[in-house]
């Protein structure tokens, strides 16, 4: 069992000191547990306690060392470094390759979406002009018809028309 000791600092503060290092060492169950009972005995306090949690980052944090774990990654150090130079030379050189390898399948992956979108495109595009050509063969036809129609009208003389007058 673990005994909280606050050397040097008396009173108060020493105390909730104690009292902070027991739920974090506990862990974030106790903290909320802490917060429930506070708002059973007297609500302000468990109003605070979830405060000091909030902004205090207990509630998201998980512990100190991953804090410390996140800041190592952040400044470019291995957060899970062994201590054995063969073996994280071995994991350094895996994981490069791995990211490698990702970055290949991601760029096969681009360019195959690529191609799929250009078939589809030049299939869409064959489509339209199809129908233009049978739209445009249609109204081809259809103008030669009137147009056969208006020559045979012109050919006949109509009623009210006087000889020789078309």
């Amino acid at each position: 069992m673990h005994t909280y000791t606050d050397t040097g600092r008396s009173g108060s503060r020493g105390f909730l000191r104690r009292i902070e290092g027991w739920l974090d060492h506990q862990g974030k169950a106790a903290w909320i547990a802490a917060m429930v009972v506070g708002f059973i005995l007297f609500w302000p306090l468990g109003l605070a306690l979830l405060a000091y949690m909030i902004w205090g980052k207990k509630m998201f944090a998980r512990n100190c060392s991953a804090r410390s774990h996140r800041h190592d990654a952040a400044w470019g150090r291995s957060p899970y470094a062994t201590g054995n130079t063969a073996f994280d030379s071995y994991k350094s050189e895996a994981l490069r390759r791995l990211e490698e390898e990702q970055a290949a399948f991601e760029a096969f992956l681009q360019r195959l979406r690529s191609s799929k979108d250009k078939s589809e495109f030049d299939t869409f595009m064959d489509e339209r002009a199809r129908a233009t050509a049978a739209q445009d063969a249609a109204s081809m036809a259809e103008g030669a018809d009137v147009e056969a129609d208006s020559i045979s009208k012109a050919a006949k003389p109509s009623k009210d028309s006087r000889p020789g007058e078309y």
